[in-house]
This record gives C-alpha cells, sequence and structure tokens, in this order.
C-alpha cells in the first residue's frame, strides 16, 4: 500500500492544530493578566469571543497559504508568517467586534496582550514542531527504501538530483544499472545492490517500499513495472505513457522529478490516519484484555506446560521488515524443533503448515487457540506499529525465504491481527495459493469499511470457535 502525498491544507494538520492551541493559550493568559483568575468561558461574551478566534483561524488557514513549505522557513520567515498570520486573526476579530456592535465591551489591552502572546507561542510551538518533524523525516528507520532503477548513461545525473534533498519521505538504499553489470560498486555514495538478471530476486529477500525507473530503462519498463506491483511494490515512472498504467495511479513529484506513480493500493493520508487511530484505540483496548487473560491462562499454562508464558518469533512484516511477534505459548517448548518430523503431516499445500491435531498442542493450548486467545499478546505489536487490526497473516521467515514472486504481494501491507483469511473459513482452506489470492483481494480493494467488516466477521468467528487453527 502507498500513502499519497497530502495535496490539501489537511497536509498540515498538525500545525494547524497547534495553533488553536497556542491561540486559546494567549487568549485565556491575556484575559487573567487583566481580569484575574476567572475562567474566561464563564463569561458569555468572552466565551463567544473564544469560539470566534478558533473559527476566524479556521477560516485564515483554509483561504490562505499559512503553511506553504512551512518546513523549509528559516527562523526570520517564520515569524514573519507568525506575525501576518496572527494579525490577519486579529483583524478579523475587530471586524466581528464592529459588526455585532461589541467593541466596546472587550479590553482593549486584552485584544493588545492576546496579539503578542499568540505571536511568541506560535512562534515558538511552530519552532519546536518543525524541529520534531525534521529530525523523524531525517531518521531512516521512518523512511522509505527507495531503489533506482536507471541506465549506465543516466545513473550519475538520476543520483545527484536525489541527493541532498532537504526533507523527503524516502531514502535511496541502492540503485540497479541494468545495461552495465556495476553490481558491488558504489556510485555517488549509493550502493549498486543488483544487476538487471538478479533484480527481482534482490527485491524478495530485502526491504523494498518503492522502485523509481528512471527513463526506458530496459526494452520494456511497462514490463519491469508489472512484476513489480504483483510483488507489492510501489512503483515510480518517469516519462512513461500514462494509458498503459494501473488504475490506482496519481501524479506527483518525487524527489525533482514529476512522476506517475502506480501501486497496489493507494491510499489518502485521512484513511491511513483512521486506520491507525483505530489500531492504537484497539490496541490500547486490546492490551487491557490480554492482561486479564494473562491471569487466568499464565498459572495453568506453567502447570501444564513448564516453560515461558509467552512464545515470540521472528516474523515478516510490510515489505520484508523484520519483528518479533508475541503470542501466549499454546505449544510444548520445543515445538519448533519438533516441526519438521510432523511435516508429512501438514494438510496445507504451499508455503505454510497445519495440522488438526497436533501433538505439540497441550491441553489449555487448544482451547486458547478454538477462541484465539493465544493471538491477544499481538495487541503490543499492533500498538507499537508493527501490525495492524486488519491486514495479512505475518509469515515466518523459513516461509519468506521460500516465496516465489507473486507471493510477495502479500507483504505488500502491515500484517494483522486478523484479515480475509482468517474471517473465510480458514479451517476449510488448505491451499496458500488461495490464501495469497484473499490477501491481494484485501489489498487492491481496502477500505475502511471492508476494515470494520472484517473486524466484525471476526467477533463472530472468535465466539463461535470456528476456523481455529
Amino acid at each position: 500500500m502507498y500513502k499519497r502525498e497530502h495535496r490539501s491544507w489537511v497536509k498540515h494538520l498538525d500545525f494547524t492544530i497547534l495553533d488553536m492551541l497556542c491561540l486559546e493559550l494567549a487568549y485565556a493568559l491575556a484575559y487573567i493578566i487583566r481580569l484575574g483568575m476567572d475562567n474566561e468561558y464563564m463569561n458569555e461574551q468572552y466565551r463567544r469571543l473564544a469560539v470566534m478566534l478558533i473559527m476566524i483561524d479556521i477560516c485564515v488557514v483554509f483561504f490562505s497559504e499559512s503553511y506553504k513549505s512551512i518546513l523549509r522557513r528559516s527562523n526570520t520567515q517564520e515569524l514573519s508568517s507568525v506575525v501576518i498570520h496572527v494579525s490577519t486573526i486579529v483583524a478579523g476579530v475587530l471586524v466581528y467586534m464592529y459588526l455585532t456592535k461589541q467593541s466596546q465591551i472587550f479590553a482593549r489591552q486584552i485584544m493588545l496582550m492576546y496579539w503578542a502572546f499568540s505571536i511568541m507561542f506560535e512562534f515558538v510551538g511552530r519552532s519546536l514542531l518543525k524541529k520534531f518533524l525534521k529530525h523523524k523525516m531525517m531518521n531512516g528507520r521512518n523512511l522509505s527504501a527507495m531503489i533506482i532503477v536507471t541506465t549506465n548513461e543516466l545513473v550519475e545525473e538520476c543520483l545527484g538530483e536525489f541527493e541532498d534533498l532537504p526533507y523527503r519521505e524516502f531514502v535511496v538504499r541502492g540503485v540497479v544499472v541494468v545495461d552495465n553489470p556495476r553490481k558491488g560498486q558504489v556510485i555517488r555514495g549509493v550502493p549498486v545492490v543488483a544487476n538487471a538478471d538478479d533484480f527481482f530476486a534482490y527485491v524478495k529477500d530485502n526491504v523494498v517500499d518503492e522502485v523509481f525507473i528512471n527513463g526506458n530503462t530496459i526494452a520494456s519498463s511497462q514490463a519491469l513495472a508489472d512484476e513489480l506491483l504483483e510483488m507489492g511494490v510501489t512503483v515510480h515512472f518517469n516519462l512513461v505513457h500514462e494509458s498503459k498504467l494501473m488504475p490506482n495511479k496519481v501524479v506527483e513529484k518525487c524527489g525533482k522529478y514529476m512522476v506517475l506513480t502506480s501501486s497496489m493500493r493507494i491510499a489518502t493520508p485521512r484513511q491511513l490516519l483512521v486506520k491507525r487511530l483505530m489500531d492504537i484505540v484497539g490496541g490500547i483496548i486490546g492490551l487491557v484484555i490480554t492482561f486479564l487473560a494473562l491471569l487466568v491462562f499464565a498459572p495453568i499454562i506453567k502447570i501444564q506446560s513448564p516453560g515461558p508464558v509467552f512464545f515470540s518469533q521472528v516474523r515478516v512484516g510490510r515489505n520484508g521488515r523484520r519483528f518479533r511477534c508475541y503470542k501466549f505459548r499454546s505449544m510444548q517448548v520445543d515445538a519448533e524443533e519438533r516441526k519438521q518430523d510432523l511435516m508429512e503431516s501438514n494438510e496445507m499445500s504451499g508455503l505454510m503448515f497445519k495440522m488438526e491435531d497436533d501433538p505439540r498442542i497441550f491441553p489449555i493450548g487448544r482451547f486458547m487457540r478454538k477462541y484465539s486467545i493465544d493471538e491477544l499478546p499481538q495487541f503490543w505489536n499492533i500498538l507499537k506499529g508493527e501490525m495492524s487490526l486488519v491486514g495479512t497473516r505475518p509469515p515466518t521467515e523459513e516461509e519468506c525465504v521460500a516465496y516465489e514472486i507473486r507471493h510477495r504481494a502479500r507483504l505488500g501491507i502491515k500484517p494483522g491481527l486478523t484479515g480475509m483469511w482468517q474471517v473465510s473459513g480458514r479451517n476449510n482452506i488448505t491451499d496458500f495459493e488461495e490464501v495469497v489470492q484473499l490477501d491481494t483481494y484485501y489489498i487492491t480493494n481496502w477500505s475502511i469499511a471492508l476494515d470494520v467488516k472484517i473486524l466484525c466477521k471476526t467477533i463472530q468467528v472468535v465466539l463461535s470457535g470456528k476456523g481455529s487453527m
């Protein structure tokens, strides 16, 4: 899944909310200094004015360019912008007072102090928020991993265009020169990570979120893009004919290039924000339930199978990111070592293991698995952002290594506690290819409504104990 670049005033919703808080704080402080500690909202006239300040600020932000290039502004430019922004709001307040004939009600000293405090609070607040955002954006852990695919003739120029971009949402992890075997070399500080013949193998086995195709790099750049899209990777085109691209496409800037971007699913920032808020709320509630379950099941686990209460295992998340997944232990402590001996009894055809009467599971473990209680500690992974409430099943490293190229599409989104496969009669699905189809359908048709639908079905499945593994 690809997060589309913000294209409206919502892009700087964080600065909008921060300014509102600063304006209200300045208003309250000015009121207290002039009229004492009485709450300004207890006075009807001043309460109405507090609401009008917010309304006027929203109008100023909506109809002006208060936050245009805000991250690139110097301190002097920011101070000038703050003065203009606050002064415009104060002017709007004065117009409101004049039209409603209330100018004699409000103390002039409050408005003067409000103007001064607002400038001070907004400037300090914006400066601190910008410092935080810049640090976050320049931190490689928070950036998408991009690979550039280009020719030997264009590689120097292309990499030069991506150098020293002040603020970006990606980092160039490597380059592929398709018409010259330069693997292992370093060009302008960027390693050549693969050649044309082993590029797909590199994408399958490494963290790659996006690929930038620079011009006509191979006989058919569209063929290359089609393969990458099937693997769940976001593709950026430079000068590629639009009519040949998938429906999920958008024209946007990538570095200093204007590109046509295509992905399995393009989500808006608002959609991803709502999904993340759902994960946070669900994660908090889930951890409370997990704690209660721990009090009940931990002693039983210890009695029936001495050893740790929790089981953790490295799983593969979005686009190849490794993370440690947590569960309540439902199997004997030597379960992983005994797995190879049971492979002949595997009921799944493909790259997953499933056995209905698995001898490694102890009695309370069967109960926990039937009602998915063993999955509850994954709410911690959800709260950390490694997983989502709804997504695809996170594969093990062993499974991922055996993936074919088409299977890689399952990694195009965060793994989930539940998903299409889990609510589609997972106990009756024995073909891994069917699992891949369900996961691919979920990614390409994702929406908040679909997540809500899957969550409702999950509750039904869990309470009935059907479809458990």
